[in-house]
């Protein structure tokens, strides 16, 4: 992106960062939406195993916000940072 800064042409570099966040987002919204109707399929199997099953499901889709989280706050700083 510094090849891009360089050159003038600061408007594709936002716009890649823009449109990488726009796939961090889908993919992440597909990834919590696989996790929620897996995890309601198995509690649906297993009713017992309710609460361990929701247990992972919290904790893997914790773990899918905080990847998204990062790599959103790479993106926005990168449009900010090209912006200046």
């Amino acid at each position: 992106m510094l090849a891009i800064a360089a050159n003038g042409s600061t408007v594709w570099a936002i716009v890649g960062a823009v449109a990488a966040c726009a796939v961090v987002i889908i993919a992440a919204s597909i990834g919590l939406a696989i996790i929620g109707g897996k995890a309601a399929e198995a509690i649906a199997r297993q009713p017992e195993a309710g609460g361990r099953i929701f247990l992972a499901m919290v904790v893997a889709a914790a773990m899918i916000e905080g990847f998204t989280f990062f790599a959103l706050l790479i993106c926005f700083m990168t449009v900010f940072w090209m912006r200046s």
